[in-house]
């Protein structure tokens, strides 16, 4: 017990008390779950999670993408990694738009573990790439237990160094691609930026991190706290990075591109949108890593929505606090893509 008279864990870490309560009409999403859809990812489950996972997420086709002409979809097989297969990438943006176009390069969810570079696609082109003129390039990278850390990591790298190499016959512009994901994604889209900073690739203009997947160590508060709540807790977390890490899972001497919260030196980053919700296990580990960020001296935009737990806005898209969480998220990049044309425009 603390002088406070707050329950403590041995070296002063606080016991967790009742949970945050969830937003009401995203409970409401949330009950109407099936108890098969909530159970937690274990090892031993996992692989018949993955085959229904991929059998309830079809992939929409290009012609799908295109929806009657809207938007111009390509897909191609680049260089991956040194000694590794080749990438997918899927590439859309709005029809008709004259480049360079500003891109959106993202990294799809699914605990490192599930998901397809196709299912986001519509989501994305609708929300972003319309009403902000983007191209967007989703990347289809290899998923854990098959592949472990650092291949999904890599074929992440090799995508993006592709397209920045090739920006002037895509139609995009290499100094404005914002690297983004959610859940998995975001913790691979921080890695990258981490990547690319170490090893001088393409410099990023933004990251957007939306509900990232960041600590492979599981001790947060917040994760405790969370146990047993939700669509996502400790054991399914641990689950995923055991598959992602294999025999590294919890060793001490873990890279920070393998779990970006590991990283000891956020400084030279680009501009950071971290998004979280205060009733799901990531919550901790998204605020630790925007004021890492900022100690660091470097620039970020945190929303912790209140009520809100993993993959809130996908479960109820509806919900007022699911719309204040999209309009958020265009709002900064809207603002980041002006600020980088005023920048051009003052260089040239």
């Amino acid at each position: 017990m603390s002088a406070a008279g707050v329950p403590t864990q041995a070296g002063g870490v606080p016991e967790p008390g009742a949970a945050p309560p969830f937003d009401p009409e995203l409970g409401v999403a949330l009950a109407a779950l099936s108890a098969e859809s909530r159970e937690p990812v274990t090892p031993e489950n996992l692989a018949a999670r993955q085959e229904r996972d991929a059998a309830s997420r079809p992939r929409p086709t290009v012609q799908d993408l295109r929806a009657d002409g809207r938007f111009e979809v390509t897909e191609w097989r680049v260089p991956g990694p040194p000694g590794g297969p080749e990438v997918t990438l899927v590439g859309a943006r709005p029809s008709g738009l004259v480049g360079p176009l500003p891109v959106l390069y993202y990294l799809h969810g699914g605990a490192m573990i599930m998901g397809n570079a196709w299912s986001v696609l519509p989501r994305i082109l609708r929300e972003w790439a319309l009403p902000l003129g983007m191209a967007v390039f989703s990347v289809e990278y290899r998923l854990a237990p098959r592949a472990q850390y650092p291949e999904p990591l890599e074929d992440c790298y090799a995508g993006l160094v592709w397209a920045a190499g090739h920006a002037a016959e895509l139609g995009i512009d290499a100094d404005r691609i914002v690297i983004g994901g959610k859940s998995a994604g975001g913790g691979l889209a921080a890695a990258l930026a981490l990547l690319v900073r170490d090893r001088g690739g393409p410099r990023p203009l933004g990251q957007l991190l939306l509900c990232p997947m960041l600590d492979d160590r599981g001790a947060t508060f917040s994760g405790r706290q969370m146990s047993g709540l939700g669509v996502w807790d400790l054991t399914s977390n641990a689950t995923a990075w055991q598959a992602l890490l294999g025999d590294r899972y919890g060793a001490a001497d873990l890279p920070p591109y393998a779990a970006p919260s590991r990283a000891a030196d956020l400084s030279g980053l680009p501009a950071a949108f971290v998004e979280v919700g205060s009733a799901e296990m990531f919550r901790d580990e998204a605020v630790a890593y925007a004021n890492a960020i900022w100690q660091a001296g470097g620039q970020a935009e945190l929303h912790v929505w209140p009520g809100a737990y993993h993959g809130f806005d996908g479960l109820a898209p509806q919900a007022a606090l699911s719309r204040d969480a999209r309009d958020a998220r265009t709002r900064w990049l809207r603002r980041l893509l002006a600020q980088s044309g005023v920048r051009k425009g003052a260089v040239g």
